[in-house]
């Protein structure tokens, strides 16, 4: 299921014996735009505290308005503390991994390590590559979806506009588009721009370039945010701009 960043903002996260808050962000990897932890506010329950949750402890979603997790609320209320206004570091992930009993996502050829999926089947061998090559070089660093939004995009010719939102693949939970604002180029209409496109990001400059030209983007096949990512739009978008779909 496609789901925008935004939306998933405010939704309840259910424990197996109660909510335990709602999302108010989302980290990312700079590396293959995975969403790796939810920020959840636990409200009135632990007042003042934000807490991680991981995807690998999502179970199937059958109500939009709540995510249910097979975590207790003893389980979370006990996680290793941080700060979610300060950088993710790997020895807390380390920390985090360990206390919950998860392997680490970082060791391995698939976006979750040794499976393609935060809780799928193990698997030996890659068969297809599942996560974008480093840029710029280093360690992944984790992003928040809150302080990328408003970055500007730039084509090969010119700025197109900004990123508005974030389009998520709650299966594998990857950004699969960022969703771009383009008031000041082309007025009233916004595009699917996919990670995959990118050139190279400038977190210094909160800019991300991007390997297509002004022109292509217009005439790609047109955005309607009032609808649902279909994959027949996908299909179509991907084929435009000469791209292999992530779901080959």
């Amino acid at each position: 299921m496609l789901r925008t960043a935004s939306h998933l903002k405010g939704t309840s996260i259910a424990a197996t014996d109660g909510e335990i808050g709602s999302v108010q962000d989302l980290y990312f990897d700079d590396h293959s735009w995975t969403i790796r932890y939810l920020v959840v506010d636990t409200g009135t329950w632990l007042p003042g505290r934000q807490v991680l949750i991981s995807p690998r402890s999502i179970m199937t979603v059958t109500d939009e308005a709540k995510i249910p997790v097979s975590l207790t609320k003893s389980q979370v209320e006990n996680s290793p503390s941080t700060d979610a206004d300060k950088p993710v570091e790997r020895q807390y992930e380390e920390e985090y991994s360990q206390y919950y009993g998860y392997p680490y996502y970082w060791t391995g050829p698939y976006r979750w390590g040794a499976t393609p999926y935060p809780g799928g089947e193990v698997l030996a061998m890659p068969e297809v590559a599942v996560a974008m090559p480093p840029r710029g070089g280093g360690d992944p660093s984790l992003r928040s979806t809150r302080n990328v939004t408003g970055y500007y995009i730039e084509a090969t010719d010119g700025d197109i506009g900004h990123v508005d939102d974030f389009i998520v693949d709650t299966t594998a939970w990857a950004i699969r588009y960022m969703l771009v604002d383009t008031r000041n180029w082309w007025p009233g209409k916004k595009v699917l721009v996919s990670p995959e496109w990118i050139n190279r990001v400038s977190w210094l400059d909160s800019r991300v370039y991007v390997d297509m030209s002004k022109a292509a983007i217009k005439s790609a096949p047109e955005y309607d945010p009032n609808q649902p990512v279909a994959r027949d739009y996908e299909t179509r978008l991907f084929g435009h701009h000469n791209r292999r779909g992530y779901w080959d």
